[in-house]
């Protein structure tokens, strides 16, 4: 919907609500989806990106019994990000996100931190009491860096120059209420 405004005022489109639905099942059509999404961010390499599409297909495969978890936001039909994230083996009540995307075209429209906020839910609902988040330390990271910081999780660790030189493991964790 496009409001007439007067002359030499700003434009401002008002988008109505999108109407999101959210499913923890990966089905076929999840795979590509998957390689679409990650592809699009242009933050993966060919190599992470055949990763997040492994990650689904051994769910796919095991019918629930992998150890990862997903959550899947669609609108319409469509795709629009996912979540993939498990428990951290030979602890109590720890998880990693070890996946979160959301499609270029849809990033910035809150489909993450809605994505985020159910995995949350999910996880606390399994008996998690913290939740670890893995990141770059890169220039192109910075959005990512601050999604998380904003969504209540601190930075724990940094391990230095650990993907390359010069680009180190950032940590964050998130205290479940």
């Amino acid at each position: 919907l496009i409001l007439p405004v007067s002359r030499g005022a700003r434009v401002r489109e008002i988008r109505p609500p999108m109407k999101l639905t959210f499913r923890p099942t990966v089905v076929p059509s999840d795979l590509e989806a998957v390689r679409q999404i990650v592809q699009s961010t242009g933050f993966f390499t060919d190599d992470e990106i055949d990763v997040a599409v492994e990650l689904a297909d051994a769910e796919l495969g095991a019918a629930g019994s992998s150890g990862y978890n997903f959550i899947f936001c669609e609108r319409e039909g469509r795709v629009l990000g996912y979540t993939c994230f498990g428990p951290v083996i030979c602890t109590e009540g720890s998880y990693d996100l070890y996946w979160i995307a959301v499609h270029r075209d849809h990033q910035g429209s809150g489909v993450g931190g809605r994505l985020l906020a159910r995995t949350e839910k999910s996880i606390r609902g399994m008996g998690g009491r913290r939740i670890y988040i893995e990141t770059a330390s890169r220039e192109l990271y910075r959005p990512t860096q601050g999604f998380y910081l904003k969504a209540g999780y601190t930075k724990e660790a940094v391990l230095r120059d650990f993907y390359s030189e010069g680009d180190s493991k950032i940590i964050y964790v998130k205290h479940l209420g």
